[in-house]
């Protein structure tokens, strides 16, 4: 995937509102979890900024395998935990500011596990899985 050009026209990032919600303590195990969150979402929406007129908000929620594996069967038919799942937004009007993007939820467990089968820090793994969420976000796919 090739990251996109930042244009001069492009919102500046504090245009993007990232709310972060933490459904599961266990989530404080993970050193600066939320702010890391945040700041992955905040990275992505401005390397892609360009492709936004106006500004634009979107969640993060930290949770545990239980409820992913409940939104990944009711959602994509996959009774399973998955490490991060990315539900756009509906299309709004264009007059509708700021522009609501979507949500991104990741599972607290597998994030874990994966991490440590791949013999990396959960904070990094936790990074890259918002930056991957929130371009799903953004319309990348793969």
């Amino acid at each position: 995937m090739a990251r996109a050009a930042m244009s001069a026209n492009a919102p500046a990032p504090d245009r993007f509102a990232v709310d972060i919600l933490v459904e599961d303590v266990r989530w404080d195990g993970v050193p600066d979890a939320p702010a890391l969150a945040e700041r992955a979402a905040q990275a992505a929406l401005a390397a892609c900024g360009d492709t936004f007129a106006r500004a634009a908000e979107m969640s993060v929620t930290l949770t545990d395998d239980v409820r992913i594996r409940v939104l990944n069967r009711q959602w994509r038919e996959k009774d399973k935990a998955t490490n991060v799942l990315s539900f756009p937004a509906a299309e709004v009007p264009e007059d509708v500011t700021p522009e609501p993007l979507g949500d991104v939820i990741v599972a607290l467990e597998t994030v874990l596990a994966e991490a440590q089968a791949e013999d990396k820090r959960p904070q990094d793994h936790l990074v890259h899985l918002v930056v991957h969420g929130t371009l799903h976000l953004l319309g990348f796919d793969h």
